[in-house]
């Protein structure tokens, strides 16, 4: 497994709350609930505690729909 460090770790972490916040919205045919389930997993590994998890969660949501909620 690739080992990120500094920025790209940042940027990883980004890009799986990004991929999480699109798979967690409203439910299609096509969603796949172990996708998101695995996306959760990685982000459990890699984010320390709570703070910086709701840290990326709102830097996601802002790349993603603008607005911090």
């Amino acid at each position: 497994m690739a080992e990120f460090t500094g920025h790209d770790l940042h940027l990883m972490k980004k890009a799986l709350v990004i991929a999480a916040l699109a798979i967690e919205g409203p439910p299609g045919p096509f969603q796949s609930a172990s996708h998101f389930s695995d996306k959760k997993a990685l982000l459990d590994e890699i984010i320390e505690n709570d703070t910086e998890l709701a840290h990326d969660a709102r830097a996601a949501r802002i790349a993603v729909i603008g607005a911090p909620d």
